[in-house]
């Protein structure tokens, strides 16, 4: 009889013999993490030397404790699977089954050769195609659900609108202004050092007024609106898929789409145009009051020259460029929050997927609107 014993102040494995006839390993004592950190460490070459013999049987009956840490061990020296011939207790089954259903990551897995560039970007490719896919169709149920609450205005969910509006409009009027104003700020004083040089103070209304109506007005409320109440959106969604509620509406027959997204979408679409507003404005005071300090600009004479050197188109593209943004964002939004498993992994994952391609496509669309009205609205 081969036997292999350590000191009993740890207990964790108490022994391992294999009986004399060469046919039957028994296991006895504690098969846990504390046992398992005081054994010797020729137990696992042990272990796995004996698991290589498939004609071994494997008792476990004299086992007093087995945790997962010891579930492991064996399960590993067995090659990742039951032996054939093994006598365990009741309470082991379990423990045991618990691994056979883990994808467990093993040394072959860490070496196998990387992914060919090729496939990955196909892979990449397929992935943006099926999101545009998704967004295509949510947006297609979104027309659907317009006309249908056109044909029965009745159905209008009136109340999920205004607490979104108030949500994502009302409650980001403080970050957008703090934003705004100190904006406003930067690009007036930097911009008055080089005004200063050749004599041209005056023109800084007109760099102001084109950079935060046209440009940077839109840009910063949706990128704030995108990282605040994008990823609230996202996330709600997320739970309300973790706690079973979207199974509920649909068992209940309610439609997502429009007492979920519509809401959404609507809202975002009517609060954004109107924090660019508020955005513009609090910028052009703060652009005015730098002015003021840094090249004796009086607030009387800056607001005279705004509309000449601002025409009012450029303050429409700007309002279009808002609903445009809220749209696009509440729709990613509502995309990967209908994308989250019910697991708090997911609920992460795709809430910062949903805010980088929010921020992404808000920026590629006001590349779209340089490109198609780059001979509109200027002076």
């Amino acid at each position: 009889m081969v036997e292999f014993s350590i000191e009993a102040s740890a207990p964790p494995v108490r022994e391992v013999r294999v009986s004399p006839d060469g046919q039957t390993v028994v296991l006895s004592g504690s098969w846990n993490l504390r046992s398992l950190g005081a054994a010797p460490p020729e137990l696992r070459r042990r272990l796995e030397a004996l698991g290589g013999e498939q004609r071994l049987e494997w008792d476990l009956r004299d086992v007093e404790v087995l945790d997962s840490a010891g579930a492991f061990l064996l399960w590993r020296a067995w090659g990742r699977r039951l032996p054939e011939k093994r006598q365990f207790r009741q309470e082991h089954v379990s423990t045991f089954a618990r691994w056979e259903t883990r994808q467990i990551p093993s040394l072959d897995d860490a070496a196998r050769p990387a992914v060919p560039l090729p496939l990955r970007a196909q892979r990449f490719v397929s992935g943006i195609a099926a999101h545009l896919l998704s967004l295509v169709t949510l947006l297609g149920q979104f027309v659907l659900d317009v006309f249908h609450l056109l044909r029965h205005p009745g159905d209008v969910p009136w109340r999920p609108i205004s607490a979104t509006i108030h949500e994502t409009g009302g409650r980001a009027l403080g970050i957008t202004a703090l934003v705004g104003f100190l904006i406003g700020v930067v690009v007036s004083y930097l911009s008055s050092f080089q005004l200063q040089t050749f004599g041209a103070q005056i023109y800084i209304v007109n760099i102001l007024g084109l950079s935060i109506i046209r440009e940077l007005g839109p840009l910063l409320a949706a990128i704030l609106v995108a990282g605040r109440s994008g990823s609230a959106m996202t996330a709600r969604l997320g739970v309300m898929r973790v706690t079973q509620e979207l199974d509920a509406l649909s068992a209940m027959g309610i439609s997502h789409s429009l007492r979920l997204i519509l809401p959404k979408v609507v809202a975002l679409t009517i609060a954004l145009p109107l924090l660019v507003v508020w955005t513009d404005v609090i910028a052009l005071t703060g652009g005015a009051m730098s002015a003021h300090l840094e090249l004796n600009i009086g607030y009387q004479q800056f607001l005279q020259k705004l509309p000449q050197a601002v025409p009012v188109t450029n303050f429409a593209i700007g309002l279009g460029k808002g609903a445009v943004f809220g749209l696009f964002i509440a729709l990613i939004a509502c995309h990967f929050g209908l994308r989250i498993q019910p697991n708090t992994e997911s609920i992460g994952n795709e809430t910062t997927n949903s805010v980088v391609a929010s921020i992404t496509l808000v920026i590629l669309v006001d590349a779209v609107f340089a490109i198609l009205f780059r001979g509109v609205g200027l002076p």
